[in-house]
């Protein structure tokens, strides 16, 4: 992954730069934390006109058509509640979240793949519980032995998340702009400190 991992699984990340709007449930919880939910300033605008969304913040600047003129949306809630997904997809970047982008036999960050822990050629197969996050030296170091042979070991035993354990990991990878408005939607729940 050569470019900042933060924007990499964002479709345009060039189309959330300037004005994005944060997306929140109809509990006022973000959609998701990692991708953050965001939407490009059009898109909230259309919803709001268009009444699917209420809106809870806005920029100080606005736009205008020939006969409106609105301030673009910081913070959306949708009026509709989406139920949050029970079920947690096997993909690549959700197995990089579980894993928090970290190599899981050396715990570097950057250039990773992933790796099956009990090789396929040795009847291992594709699942949460067998494939792990993992720099490109330590994979081709291990290659398609076992980790007692190349004595390598693991940092955490591979499992599968639930929807709310990644949920809760994405929290720790904010996206590199959060504008002010946003913060009381994305932090409420987090320990004060005294």
């Amino acid at each position: 992954m050569d470019g900042d991992f933060r924007t990499e699984f964002v479709r345009e990340p060039g189309a959330l730069k300037h004005h994005p709007a944060l997306v929140l449930n109809a509990d006022y919880r973000p959609l998701s934390y990692y991708p953050l939910s965001l939407w490009p300033w059009q898109d909230a605008v259309k919803a709001a006109w268009m009444e699917r969304v209420d809106i809870v913040a806005e920029y100080d600047i606005t736009v205008r058509s020939p006969s409106t003129e609105i301030r673009i949306p910081s913070v959306v809630v949708l009026k509709d509640f989406v139920t949050p997904r029970k079920r947690v997809a096997f993909t690549r970047f959700n197995l990089f979240l579980r894993d928090e982008f970290r190599c899981q036999y050396c715990g570097a960050k950057g250039d990773l793949t992933f790796d099956h822990v009990v090789p396929r050629a040795a009847g291992g197969i594709t699942s949460w519980e067998n494939v792990v996050a993992a720099c490109s030296s330590c994979n081709l170091k291990k290659g398609s032995k076992s980790l007692h042979r190349v004595g390598m070991s693991l940092r955490k035993p591979p499992r599968q998340p639930n929807a709310e354990e990644l949920r809760n990991m994405g929290r720790k990878f904010p996206p590199n702009h959060l504008h002010d408005s946003w913060m009381d939607f994305l932090y409420w729940d987090t320990e004060l400190d005294a």
